[in-house]
């Protein structure tokens, strides 16, 4: 407690501090100061004029824009990866049920057959879904090349 208050009292006796982004303790006086000194914002390393403040930020805006976008084709990319790799999976044991005789086959067989041919028609419909969602999104965003082929 005694060392906040020495502090305080350290630094009222002290010039007042400016400090960046506070309202009340950023009134910049005129006078005494040049143009090119008011429009100069200091910071811990750099110094920069506003107007390369808002290029800056115009940049990061950009990039963020373009960050977003790849993020939403990768992860179009996983969901497509995955659903081929689980329609392979339910193409191969479909494969190894057809390869039984036909007089062979049991009951349980049969419907295994039938569940599979199902599943692989959804996951073919939902890949479907999601190539034409990639390529809506894709259409979408301003910045895309017109030339790139879907996935």
């Amino acid at each position: 407690m005694e060392l906040k208050q020495s502090l305080s009292t350290h630094l009222e006796a002290e010039k007042p501090l400016r400090r960046y982004g506070a309202v009340e303790e950023t009134a910049w006086k005129a006078e005494g100061l040049g143009r090119s000194q008011l429009d100069i914002i200091s910071m811990a390393e750099t110094t920069m004029m506003p107007e390369e403040i808002e290029l800056e930020m115009a940049k990061i805006q950009r990039l963020r824009e373009v960050l977003v976008r790849r993020e939403s084709e990768l992860r179009f990319m996983m969901d497509d990866i995955q659903l081929c790799k689980d329609i392979m999976d339910l193409k191969q044991e479909l494969q190894n049920l057809v390869a039984i005789p036909e007089k062979e086959k049991t009951k349980m067989q049969k419907q295994r057959e039938d569940e599979l041919i199902q599943k692989i028609h959804k996951l073919v419909q939902k890949r479907d879904f999601l190539v034409d969602d990639a390529e809506v999104e894709r259409l979408r965003l301003p910045g895309r090349e017109e030339s790139r082929a879907p996935t």
